[in-house]
């Protein structure tokens, strides 16, 4: 697969599916060759929304997501040692968010698919509502 200029990491919304950059980390086997080379190509920026850092904390909270050895120090050490550049929320991004199409629901998804639009950045996602948006994507 040829490498791209910048790839925006997706974390799925519902509780019981593993998510892409926790795939990635784990070296989970249900997370594909090509998409871990992808990510893993120096070629390639890879981005993890804050969204997703967000949605993580308060299923960690809930104890929903375990982290070891707690929330703080596993994303501290994570993002670093993955050489992952974290996308901030801008207001370009709400205001996108504000006029999205409810095909998807959960608030953090529909918070990337904005990120995406407005950066022009695609998403890699297994989740198939991403489908009806108009963004680029890598599954």
């Amino acid at each position: 697969m040829k490498p791209f200029s910048a790839l925006l990491l997706q974390l799925l919304s519902r509780t019981k599916d593993t998510h892409i950059f926790l795939w990635f980390i784990e070296n989970n086997p249900r997370l594909s060759d090509e998409i871990k080379n992808l990510i893993e190509d120096e070629r390639n920026n890879s981005y993890l929304s804050i969204a997703s850092l967000w949605e993580m904390s308060i299923k960690y909270n809930l104890g929903k997501l375990k982290l070891e050895p707690n929330y703080d120090k596993f994303v501290e050490q994570e993002i670093s040692s993955s050489d992952l550049k974290l996308l901030n929320i801008r207001l370009e991004h709400l205001r996108i968010n504000a006029v999205l199409p409810f095909h998807h629901k959960d608030p953090f998804d529909r918070l990337i698919i904005a990120q995406s639009i407005a950066t022009n950045i695609p998403i890699v996602t297994v989740d198939q509502i991403f489908d009806k948006y108009e963004v680029d994507l890598i599954n």
